[in-house]
This record gives C-alpha cells, structure tokens and sequence, in this order.
C-alpha cells in the first residue's frame, strides 16, 4: 500500500514486561487461544497517531469503534463480523469473527472493557495467539490512538509465513496502520507525525512475569 502518511517503524529485543495480562479466569475456556499454545518467538507490537484539531473525547473515539469495527479496519483487509453479542454495542464475553484476504479468518473474544479501550482474545483457529488492545487517551491538548499487541504465530504455518515468508508480517501491519489513521480521520482531527509501529521480539524460553 501506497500511502502518503510517514509511518516510522522500529523492532528491538524484547524482555519480561513484553508478556501480556492475563487473561480473566471466567473467560479463560478451551475455546481461548492465549500466546502459551502458538508456535516460535513473542511479538509485542504498539501502533499508535496523535490527533490534533478534533473536540472528540477519548470514551467518544472508543465508543464509535467498539459499536461498529467496520468503521475503523479497512474492509479491503479486515471486516468484523459479530458471532455473539448485540449489534451496535461491545460486552465482555462478546466474539467476533474476522474476515480477511485468503485463509486469514480469525475468531476472537472481547475479555477486557472500559470507556476509552476494549482488548480482545484469540480463538482456536485464528492466524495468531493472543491478545489486542485498542485505546484513546488525552495527550496535551491531543488524542492519543493506540494498538497495542500481545501474540505469537497460531500454528508452524502461520509462523513461517510470518517470520519466513513476511506476507502475513506486511498484510498486519498495513492493517493496523490503517486503523490507526481510519480512527484519526473519524474524530474530524488531523493525524500529526505520523504512525508510530514499533515491535519487541522476545524469544523462547519466556522469561517469568514482572511482579
């Protein structure tokens, strides 16, 4: 993709404070895909933008996405189709099943949210395991639009054309980098610097959490 937006990117080694949260027990079932069942090295991935010139608060950026995803990623890479939950609406325990280009479809389920950010779990079957967060905070006198990322190749396959291959490594990040400017378009503001895509590799073996 072509795009006249900067988007500056990074990678760097990752350490024990690149692992994710924990995934709440009463959501935890055989259906979850965390990152301890997929396949080589942890990548934690932040994209953000800054926003200027908008009146949006962060809960209203929050708000309008969680209702409606489709309103945000880029349809010709990602549609969000709901499988449980109220349309219009986002609850912990809601799932969604998200349609991309070839064999890329991949379930996931709503495990945290508040008023300015939602983070989502993979499921059996998606192209990665484990989470994504999407939040907006005030920064200044501007918006601060993130996506942050918690996974791991979901199966050897997935894991070569990511690491190996590249394809899958190309089609996410132009994904999320979209998102990002999609969601800095939608609050009537003007994206400032450019995205930000920065990632920390952390190979096996995992190190133990940070107290």
């Amino acid at each position: 993709m072509w795009r006249t937006t900067p988007v500056h990117r990074s990678e760097a080694d990752g350490d024990a404070s690149d692992l994710p949260p924990a995934i709440p027990p009463d959501l935890l079932d055989d259906d979850v895909q965390p990152v301890e069942d997929g396949v080589g090295p942890l990548f934690h991935r932040h994209y953000s933008v800054r926003v200027e010139g908008t009146q949006q608060e962060p809960a209203e950026v929050i708000a309008a996405f969680a209702g409606e995803p489709n309103s945000g990623a880029p349809s010709e890479v990602a549609v969000f189709v709901k499988s449980r939950g109220e349309p219009g609406s986002l609850s912990v325990g809601d799932e969604f099943l998200i349609r991309m280009p070839g064999p890329w479809d991949g379930p996931v389920r709503v495990i945290d949210r508040t008023d300015t950010s939602f983070r989502l779990a993979t499921l059996r079957g998606h192209l990665e395991a484990g989470q994504i967060e999407f939040s907006c905070r005030p920064d200044g006198d501007r918006l601060f639009i993130g996506i942050e990322a918690w996974a791991r190749s979901g199966d050897r396959l997935s894991h070569l054309l990511y690491s190996g291959v590249g394809v899958a490594k190309e089609i996410q990040l132009n994904l999320w980098v979209e998102t990002c400017l999609r969601l800095a378009a939608g609050t009537g503001g003007r994206a400032r610097g450019g995205v930000e895509a920065h990632t920390r590799r952390l190979p096996e073996p995992f190190p133990p959490p940070e107290e």
